[in-house]
């Protein structure tokens, strides 16, 4: 068939667009999507599996999530996430209130936890400084941290944050924030491999590095 005849068939003008579907299958993807590293392609396979295969699961999903949501909140005083008013660790009377611990999430304080090698209290930023991706101060605790601290005991400020970009630059913004400030501020010590986070670090490296901490300002 002669070609000028073949494009003379075909329709003119712009195509229009495909309408947005805004189904409940598409809604759930779209949900899903929220979740760090999920784009569209693995939240439509966990929406297959999960209508398809595992309704009783979505289902404890949901209710997990919706109770989460209305009884999870900030400890008042370290800022992770907790149930009541302080968490565990802030309302335990044993623990050393000199030794304060910042760190960038909750995980890193189960993994310190684990490795037994603090017995302090911490502060969790929720969140770390990486100007590369548009994270601002806006994107850590520090009005959060400035009240844990006024008339507090603490004396040992223990910076634990990631050695990655974004990790050095959080020490770096409160290194500068406490510098004038009346304590002793010390880094985890470099026994940690460099790019590493503290989530994924073995027990023994982890108390290494805080054994070894290293002094930033006496």
């Amino acid at each position: 068939m002669d070609i000028k005849r073949i494009i003379k068939l075909l329709p003119t003008g712009r195509l229009k667009p495909m309408p947005k579907k805004n189904d409940a299958f598409t809604r759930l993807i779209n949900a899903l999507k929220v979740l760090p590293n999920v784009g569209p392609k693995s939240a439509q396979r966990m929406a297959y599996q999960l209508l398809q295969h595992n309704r009783e699961g979505a289902a404890e999903l949901v209710a997990a999530l919706q109770q989460a949501l209305s009884q999870v909140h900030h400890c008042s005083r370290c800022n992770t996430f907790c149930e009541n008013s302080l968490c565990e660790i802030c309302a335990d009377a044993d623990r050393d209130g000199s030794r304060l611990m910042i760190v960038h999430m909750p995980a890193d304080v189960a993994s310190m936890e684990a490795a037994h090698c603090h017995d302090g209290l911490y502060f969790v930023l929720m969140g770390q400084v990486s100007p590369a991706q548009g994270m601002d101060l806006n994107h850590i605790a520090l009005e959060q941290l400035v009240a844990r601290l006024q008339g507090s005991e603490v004396e040992e400020i223990i910076i634990a944050t990631n050695f990655t970009a974004e990790g050095d630059a959080t020490a770096y913004v409160l290194s500068e924030l406490l510098k004038n400030l009346p304590y002793k501020i010390s880094r985890l010590a470099r026994g940690m491999p460099l790019g590493g986070e503290l989530e994924y670090v073995d027990a023994g490296t982890l108390a290494q590095a805080v054994h070894e901490r290293r002094l930033l300002k006496e």
